[in-house]
């Protein structure tokens, strides 16, 4: 039997419960580093970075989620890993107050643990969601998981910034705690029964080595281009999250608040994008995924040429409006890739669905890292022989150009409806 809606839900409550606990660590624990410690900047940013570079090793644990027959050990254990890497970072915080280098080697030994719960947990929930969502259902599938996981990560840092003032490092280990419990206690509750009753078994292990799968994987033409295309379009959609904000500010003098706001209307616009593919995707049978990823990416382009122009000119009333059509572009391409992705899983050689899905989510991870880091540090170079509307103009053409290649390279790699027939014979019978 294929998922029914409940059980996507369901399991879209484990991605609200991964982004409840990863945010604290991008959030609350990254500013109380920064103001409450008055450490720089650049330490929570090189913790963060940990946990995406750790990501790399989201392909073993597909793998041994295929090897092993059963992802649902593996999605609670991973939640369990993440659960204790934030509790751990949020001991690490507090430690740094009386000694900086415990603190340090505690947040470090944290965050890496992060990076693997999240490797573990992520990859082994969309490999069960490749293989088990109906052809049909995969937009709006990955729709909802998203949008859970956007809503768990909002949810979670208003109300931990509700409840953590006045600051005090006992209340903030109590909340941290309540919150992690609380993620571990929903995924075993929201997984449970639910990988029984629909993909298929193996009766007999695999026991072919993690590195000679990774070659079988890597060996397939479609899911080698297709982490290509996830990293190219990845970085092009990470590029401008630490530079948007500086641009609106340094080009048309915003200030922190208006950029703030300015960052919460791209945020919309992805929401939005998301909606709209779930919607006419799946409930209205307009457009196929291919369509929808393509045409993602060649909005985004579009977009970003659009916010360069602005800049030229210096009309500051159409940054919001380009802002929000550039997060409506990103959000649908994203969902749409993510569609994708369950659908290209399920091709090429049989039980290998976890480990295509960790190689994507590795590239996506890398790609996240070094797009803000590239687009960042690009800027700051070009500052330097332009002024700021041309610096910060050059970084969006580029980061259009990579939208175009991406554009073209899904076109030619997601086959539509056709991958989506093929995929559906991982399914069992029953519905």
């Amino acid at each position: 039997m294929a998922l029914s809606w409940i059980s996507i839900v369901r399991l879209g409550l484990i991605q609200m419960a991964l982004g409840a606990v990863v945010v604290l660590t991008t959030s609350t624990l990254n500013r109380l580093m920064v103001v409450e410690l008055a450490l720089p900047a650049v330490l929570p940013g090189l913790l963060v970075a940990l946990h995406y570079g750790i990501q790399i090793t989201r392909p073993s644990w597909g793998f041994m989620s295929d090897a092993g027959g059963s992802r649902t050990r593996w999605i609670i254990g991973g939640m369990v890993a993440l659960a204790l890497g934030g509790l751990g970072a949020a001991a690490g915080v507090v430690a740094m107050e009386t000694s900086f280098a415990l603190g340090l080697a505690i947040s470090i030994l944290a965050y890496a643990l992060i990076g693997l719960g999240v490797g573990a947990s992520g990859t082994s929930l969309l490999a069960l969601l490749a293989t088990a969502t109906a052809p049909h259902r995969r937009a709006a599938a990955a729709t909802i998981t998203w949008l859970m996981m956007i809503a768990g990560i909002a949810i979670t840092a208003g109300t931990v910034g509700a409840y953590l003032d006045p600051y005090s490092p006992a209340l903030l280990l109590k909340i941290v705690a309540t919150v992690t419990g609380g993620a571990i206690a929903l995924t075993m509750i929201a997984v449970w029964g639910i990988e029984r009753r629909v993909t298929v078994h193996f009766k007999e292990p695999d026991e072919t080595p993690f590195i000679e799968g990774l070659k079988e994987v890597w060996s397939e033409s479609r899911a080698r281009n297709f982490t290509i295309f996830v990293f190219l379009s990845m970085t092009a959609y990470f590029m401008q999250e630490l530079i948007l904000e500086p641009y609106a500010g340094l080009v048309f003098a915003f200030t922190p608040g208006e950029s703030t706001s300015l960052s919460g209307a791209q945020n919309g616009g992805v929401f939005l994008g998301m909606v709209t593919v779930g919607i006419c995707a799946t409930g209205l049978r307009w457009g196929s995924l291919k369509a929808w990823v393509t045409g993602g990416c060649l909005l985004s382009a579009l977009a970003l040429i659009g916010i360069f122009a602005i800049g030229q000119i210096g009309n500051a009333a159409l940054v919001v409006p380009a802002t929000v059509f550039l997060g409506f572009a990103n959000g649908a391409f994203a969902v749409a890739a993510i569609g994708s992705m369950m659908q290209l899983a399920g091709e090429g050689r049989n039980r290998r669905e976890g480990t295509r899905m960790g190689l994507w989510g590795a590239a996506q991870a890398v790609a996240a890292g070094f797009g803000g880091l590239v687009g960042a540090f690009a800027v700051d170079v070009m500052r330097r022989f332009a002024n700021d509307a041309d610096a910060f103009g050059a970084v969006f053409l580029f980061e259009s150009g990579l939208f175009l290649i991406a554009a073209i390279m899904a076109f030619q790699i997601i086959d539509g409806r056709a991958g989506d027939r093929r995929a559906a014979t991982n399914l069992v019978p029953g519905e």
